[in-house]
Protein backbone atom coordinates (compact mmCIF):
# COMPACT_ATOMS: atom_id res chain seq x y z
CA UNK A 1 0.00 0.00 0.00
CA UNK A 2 1.62 3.45 -1.03
CA UNK A 3 2.31 5.98 1.87
CA UNK A 4 -0.19 8.88 1.87
CA UNK A 5 1.67 12.31 1.44
CA UNK A 6 -0.28 14.26 4.04
CA UNK A 7 0.18 18.07 2.50
CA UNK A 8 -2.35 19.04 5.16
CA UNK A 9 -0.27 18.16 8.51
CA UNK A 10 3.25 19.00 6.40
CA UNK A 11 1.40 22.40 5.58
CA UNK A 12 0.67 23.31 8.92
CA UNK A 13 3.44 22.18 9.98
CA UNK A 14 5.72 24.81 7.43
CA UNK A 15 3.09 27.81 8.56
CA UNK A 16 3.80 27.14 12.33
CA UNK A 17 7.41 27.30 11.12
CA UNK A 18 6.78 30.18 9.38
CA UNK A 19 4.47 31.89 12.28
CA UNK A 20 7.30 31.41 14.66
CA UNK A 21 10.22 32.90 12.38
CA UNK A 22 7.26 36.44 11.76
CA UNK A 23 6.84 36.41 15.63
CA UNK A 24 10.80 36.96 16.05
CA UNK A 25 10.74 39.79 13.65
CA UNK A 26 10.34 43.61 14.27
CA UNK A 27 7.84 44.12 11.77
CA UNK A 28 4.77 41.91 10.09
CA UNK A 29 5.54 40.95 5.98
CA UNK A 30 2.98 42.66 4.27
CA UNK A 31 0.86 40.62 1.26
CA UNK A 32 -2.10 42.10 -0.53
CA UNK A 33 -3.85 40.12 -3.15
CA UNK A 34 -5.64 41.33 -6.09
CA UNK A 35 -9.02 40.11 -6.53
CA UNK A 36 -10.54 41.32 -9.58
CA UNK A 37 -14.18 39.79 -10.15
CA UNK A 38 -16.38 37.39 -9.02
CA UNK A 39 -15.00 34.14 -9.80
CA UNK A 40 -16.65 31.95 -6.70
CA UNK A 41 -12.86 29.49 -6.70
CA UNK A 42 -11.13 32.61 -6.51
CA UNK A 43 -13.59 33.85 -3.97
CA UNK A 44 -12.95 31.00 -2.00
CA UNK A 45 -9.22 30.67 -2.54
CA UNK A 46 -8.41 34.29 -1.40
CA UNK A 47 -10.68 33.62 1.77
CA UNK A 48 -8.36 30.67 2.36
CA UNK A 49 -5.11 32.47 1.68
CA UNK A 50 -6.16 35.88 3.87
CA UNK A 51 -6.90 33.80 6.75
CA UNK A 52 -3.83 31.46 6.41
CA UNK A 53 -1.58 34.70 6.74
CA UNK A 54 -3.38 36.03 9.50
CA UNK A 55 -2.95 33.38 11.81
CA UNK A 56 0.86 33.32 10.69
CA UNK A 57 1.10 37.01 11.69
CA UNK A 58 1.38 38.55 8.34
CA UNK A 59 -0.16 41.78 7.47
CA UNK A 60 -2.52 40.26 4.80
CA UNK A 61 -5.52 42.27 3.43
CA UNK A 62 -7.25 41.69 0.10
CA UNK A 63 -8.07 44.45 -2.71
CA UNK A 64 -11.27 42.91 -4.04
CA UNK A 65 -11.98 45.27 -7.57
CA UNK A 66 -15.01 45.33 -9.68
CA UNK A 67 -15.72 42.34 -12.67
CA UNK A 68 -15.98 45.89 -14.91
CA UNK A 69 -12.26 46.90 -13.70
CA UNK A 70 -10.09 48.48 -16.95
CA UNK A 71 -6.71 46.79 -17.46
CA UNK A 72 -5.31 50.47 -17.19
CA UNK A 73 -7.05 50.71 -13.54
CA UNK A 74 -5.66 47.65 -12.51
CA UNK A 75 -2.12 48.33 -13.60
CA UNK A 76 -2.70 51.73 -11.62
CA UNK A 77 -3.35 49.74 -8.60
CA UNK A 78 -0.11 47.27 -8.83
CA UNK A 79 1.81 50.15 -9.29
CA UNK A 80 0.35 51.82 -6.35
CA UNK A 81 1.56 48.44 -4.38
CA UNK A 82 4.94 48.42 -5.71
CA UNK A 83 5.50 51.78 -4.29
CA UNK A 84 4.15 51.00 -0.79
CA UNK A 85 6.97 50.30 0.94
CA UNK A 86 4.73 48.56 3.81
CA UNK A 87 4.01 46.05 0.98
CA UNK A 88 6.22 43.07 0.75
CA UNK A 89 4.57 40.65 -1.09
CA UNK A 90 1.40 41.13 -4.14
CA UNK A 91 -0.23 38.26 -5.96
CA UNK A 92 -2.96 38.97 -8.89
CA UNK A 93 -5.35 36.71 -8.33
CA UNK A 94 -6.21 34.31 -11.38
CA UNK A 95 -8.15 33.98 -13.62
CA UNK A 96 -8.76 37.94 -14.25
CA UNK A 97 -11.72 39.23 -16.38
CA UNK A 98 -11.25 38.47 -20.14
CA UNK A 99 -10.79 42.02 -21.22
CA UNK A 100 -7.24 42.49 -19.02
CA UNK A 101 -4.23 41.25 -20.54
CA UNK A 102 -2.92 38.66 -17.94
CA UNK A 103 0.47 38.57 -19.05
CA UNK A 104 0.57 42.50 -18.58
CA UNK A 105 -1.12 42.28 -15.24
CA UNK A 106 1.97 39.80 -14.45
CA UNK A 107 4.68 41.84 -15.77
CA UNK A 108 3.40 44.61 -13.88
CA UNK A 109 4.26 43.80 -10.24
CA UNK A 110 7.44 44.37 -9.24
CA UNK A 111 10.15 41.20 -9.15
CA UNK A 112 10.92 41.55 -6.08
CA UNK A 113 7.32 41.17 -4.74
CA UNK A 114 6.26 38.92 -6.78
CA UNK A 115 5.41 36.19 -4.35
CA UNK A 116 3.29 34.28 -7.53
CA UNK A 117 6.99 34.03 -8.72
CA UNK A 118 5.35 34.30 -12.29
CA UNK A 119 7.15 37.42 -13.69
CA UNK A 120 9.12 36.66 -16.60
CA UNK A 121 12.67 37.94 -15.01
CA UNK A 122 11.23 35.81 -11.96
CA UNK A 123 11.04 32.81 -14.57
CA UNK A 124 14.20 33.41 -16.10
CA UNK A 125 15.92 33.82 -12.72
CA UNK A 126 15.07 29.94 -12.11
CA UNK A 127 15.42 29.03 -15.77
CA UNK A 128 18.70 30.33 -15.28
CA UNK A 129 19.22 28.42 -12.10
CA UNK A 130 19.87 31.17 -9.86
CA UNK A 131 17.76 32.01 -6.81
CA UNK A 132 14.58 34.06 -6.73
CA UNK A 133 11.00 33.55 -6.13
CA UNK A 134 9.29 30.62 -7.44
CA UNK A 135 5.61 29.49 -7.91
CA UNK A 136 4.53 28.60 -5.28
CA UNK A 137 2.74 25.55 -6.36
CA UNK A 138 6.00 23.61 -7.23
CA UNK A 139 7.54 25.24 -4.62
CA UNK A 140 5.17 23.20 -2.22
CA UNK A 141 5.93 20.06 -4.67
CA UNK A 142 9.29 19.96 -3.48
CA UNK A 143 8.19 20.34 -0.03
CA UNK A 144 5.94 16.86 -0.37
CA UNK A 145 8.74 15.05 -2.24
CA UNK A 146 11.18 16.16 0.76
CA UNK A 147 9.04 14.76 3.10
CA UNK A 148 8.37 11.18 0.85
CA UNK A 149 12.24 10.73 1.71
CA UNK A 150 12.73 10.14 -2.34
CA UNK A 151 16.20 10.02 -3.82
CA UNK A 152 16.24 12.83 -5.97
CA UNK A 153 19.63 13.12 -7.31
CA UNK A 154 19.73 10.98 -10.55
CA UNK A 155 16.10 9.53 -10.28
CA UNK A 156 13.97 9.87 -13.40
CA UNK A 157 10.92 12.99 -13.19
CA UNK A 158 8.49 12.77 -15.28
CA UNK A 159 6.81 16.66 -14.93
CA UNK A 160 2.77 15.75 -16.87
CA UNK A 161 1.88 19.12 -17.87
CA UNK A 162 3.59 22.20 -19.29
CA UNK A 163 1.75 25.05 -18.02
CA UNK A 164 3.86 28.17 -17.41
CA UNK A 165 2.41 28.05 -13.39
CA UNK A 166 3.38 23.92 -12.58
CA UNK A 167 4.66 22.14 -15.02
CA UNK A 168 7.82 24.35 -16.72
CA UNK A 169 8.59 25.43 -13.03
CA UNK A 170 8.40 22.33 -11.84
CA UNK A 171 10.73 20.58 -14.35
CA UNK A 172 13.05 23.64 -13.55
CA UNK A 173 13.55 23.25 -9.85
CA UNK A 174 13.67 19.25 -10.23
CA UNK A 175 16.77 19.87 -12.70
CA UNK A 176 18.11 21.86 -10.12
CA UNK A 177 17.92 18.98 -7.54
CA UNK A 178 19.86 16.83 -10.14
CA UNK A 179 17.15 14.56 -11.02
CA UNK A 180 16.59 13.34 -14.98
CA UNK A 181 14.05 15.25 -16.36
CA UNK A 182 11.13 14.67 -19.20
CA UNK A 183 8.85 16.81 -19.96
CA UNK A 184 5.35 15.57 -21.14
CA UNK A 185 1.53 16.52 -21.55
CA UNK A 186 -1.52 15.27 -22.99
CA UNK A 187 -0.26 15.16 -27.03
CA UNK A 188 2.51 13.11 -25.88
CA UNK A 189 2.94 9.73 -27.90
CA UNK A 190 2.64 6.44 -25.83
CA UNK A 191 2.31 8.66 -22.42
CA UNK A 192 1.63 5.67 -20.57
CA UNK A 193 5.14 4.52 -21.20
CA UNK A 194 6.77 7.57 -20.37
CA UNK A 195 4.81 7.16 -17.35
CA UNK A 196 6.00 3.78 -16.77
CA UNK A 197 10.10 5.18 -16.97
CA UNK A 198 9.55 7.52 -14.02
CA UNK A 199 11.02 7.35 -10.37
CA UNK A 200 9.11 10.29 -9.45
CA UNK A 201 5.83 11.74 -11.79
CA UNK A 202 4.05 15.07 -11.20
CA UNK A 203 0.87 14.80 -12.61
CA UNK A 204 -0.52 18.18 -13.31
CA UNK A 205 -2.24 18.02 -16.57
CA UNK A 206 -6.17 18.74 -15.26
CA UNK A 207 -7.61 15.65 -16.58
CA UNK A 208 -9.67 13.49 -14.05
CA UNK A 209 -7.85 10.62 -13.66
CA UNK A 210 -5.80 10.69 -17.04
CA UNK A 211 -2.92 8.50 -14.82
CA UNK A 212 -4.29 4.98 -14.46
CA UNK A 213 -2.42 2.29 -12.12
CA UNK A 214 -1.01 0.75 -14.95
CA UNK A 215 0.95 3.88 -15.94
CA UNK A 216 2.87 4.15 -12.65
CA UNK A 217 6.10 2.31 -11.97
CA UNK A 218 5.99 0.61 -8.77
CA UNK A 219 7.95 2.09 -5.93
CA UNK A 220 7.53 5.59 -7.79
CA UNK A 221 6.56 8.26 -5.77
CA UNK A 222 3.76 10.22 -6.98
CA UNK A 223 2.54 14.19 -6.80
CA UNK A 224 -0.96 14.67 -8.00
CA UNK A 225 -0.70 18.71 -8.64
CA UNK A 226 -4.52 18.32 -10.69
CA UNK A 227 -8.02 19.05 -8.99
CA UNK A 228 -11.66 18.05 -11.00
CA UNK A 229 -15.36 17.65 -10.81
CA UNK A 230 -16.66 14.33 -11.03
CA UNK A 231 -20.38 14.61 -12.71
CA UNK A 232 -21.80 13.54 -8.82
CA UNK A 233 -19.51 17.06 -7.15
CA UNK A 234 -16.69 14.89 -5.77
CA UNK A 235 -12.98 16.39 -6.18
CA UNK A 236 -10.35 14.02 -7.78
CA UNK A 237 -6.90 14.16 -9.31
CA UNK A 238 -5.21 13.72 -12.29
CA UNK A 239 -4.02 10.52 -11.17
CA UNK A 240 -6.63 7.18 -10.53
CA UNK A 241 -5.52 7.07 -6.99
CA UNK A 242 -7.43 3.90 -6.26
CA UNK A 243 -5.42 2.37 -8.39
CA UNK A 244 -1.98 3.59 -7.33
CA UNK A 245 -1.38 1.25 -4.18
CA UNK A 246 1.97 0.10 -5.96
CA UNK A 247 3.39 3.22 -5.29
CA UNK A 248 5.87 4.22 -2.87
CA UNK A 249 3.87 7.18 -1.76
CA UNK A 250 1.31 9.53 -3.43
CA UNK A 251 -0.61 12.54 -2.57
CA UNK A 252 -4.37 12.34 -2.10
CA UNK A 253 -6.82 14.84 -3.41
CA UNK A 254 -8.02 16.92 -1.87
CA UNK A 255 -5.37 17.41 1.28
CA UNK A 256 -2.20 16.73 -0.86
CA UNK A 257 -0.54 19.78 -3.11
CA UNK A 258 -3.28 22.03 -1.93
CA UNK A 259 -2.34 23.25 1.12
CA UNK A 260 0.95 23.43 0.22
CA UNK A 261 0.62 26.24 -2.21
CA UNK A 262 -0.87 28.58 0.13
CA UNK A 263 1.95 27.77 2.64
CA UNK A 264 4.59 28.02 0.37
CA UNK A 265 3.14 31.93 -0.90
CA UNK A 266 3.79 32.65 2.86
CA UNK A 267 7.07 31.33 2.76
CA UNK A 268 7.46 33.28 -0.36
CA UNK A 269 6.33 36.61 1.30
CA UNK A 270 8.42 35.93 4.58
CA UNK A 271 11.71 35.30 1.84
CA UNK A 272 10.36 38.45 -0.15
CA UNK A 273 10.21 40.63 2.95
CA UNK A 274 13.58 39.63 4.24
CA UNK A 275 15.23 39.96 1.03
CA UNK A 276 13.61 43.55 0.63
CA UNK A 277 15.11 44.70 4.62
CA UNK A 278 18.32 43.36 3.47
CA UNK A 279 18.46 45.39 0.10
CA UNK A 280 17.20 48.76 1.56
Amino acid sequence: MARLLDGKALAARLRATLAARVAALPFEPGLVVVRVGEDPASGVYVRNKDRAAREAGFASRTLHLPEATTEAELLATIASLNADDRVDGILVQLPLPAHVNTQAAIAAVDPVKDVDGFHPLNAGRLASGLPGLVPCTPRGVMHLLAESGARLRGARALVLGRSQIVGRPMAQLLLGADCTVTVAHSRTDDLGAECRRADILVAAVGRAEMVKGGWIKPGAVVVDVGINRRADGTLCGDVAFGEAGHAAAITPVPGGVGPMTIACLLENTLDAAIARRMAA
